[in-house]
């Protein structure tokens, strides 16, 4: 546990300090493609871009199944469970409109896979709209054959925003 605790600290030190130069740029669409990324790994960066479409999209049925039972997801806000997170999005009262991912880096052990996403998010929380950069940490573990969330957190970038805030 304690190795993957450093290897995720170091992976986001490492990815942050990669992008810190770059200059402001659309997302990359091809992310899940990349040469560099096993078939495995690109089975888990299509995962999550599911999964953004799916909370984009509210559509809690997809993400009761991807979620795991003892998921846990920490927001700027707060951390909760499964259920406070299915509800969260059902009611609205966060609406992840638009998620551009500009960088992933994913990382295997064993049966679990983490995966970082340099992003921008357009979110509505509490009826207003809201676009920040983050660096989104999210953990799959594959039981009996299925790739589960078993957590995700949102770690607030300094950067500024890259995307056109002006074409959501």
């Amino acid at each position: 546990m304690k190795t993957l605790i450093l290897s995720l600290f170091l992976s986001t030190l490492i990815v942050q300090s990669s992008h810190a130069q770059q200059p402001p740029g659309p997302p990359t669409e091809t992310i899940a493609t990349a040469a560099t990324h096993t078939p495995e790994q690109q089975e888990i960066i299509r995962l999550s871009q599911l999964k953004w479409d799916w909370m984009a999209e509210k559509k809690v049925d997809s993400l009761q199944t991807l979620f795991d039972d003892k998921a846990m997801f920490t927001h700027m806000g707060g951390t909760w469970g499964k259920s406070q997170e299915l509800s969260t999005i059902k009611s609205g009262g966060i609406w992840y409109k638009k998620a551009a991912v500009y960088s992933v880096d994913v990382r295997m052990f064993g049966n679990t896979a983490v995966l970082l996403s340099d992003m921008d998010l357009v979110a509505v929380v509490g009826g207003n709209e809201v676009t920040n950069a983050f660096m989104v940490t999210e953990v799959y573990v594959k039981d009996n054959g299925k790739w589960k969330l078993a957590q995700l957190t949102f770690s607030h970038l300094l950067r500024p925003v890259k995307m056109d805030i002006n074409k959501k």
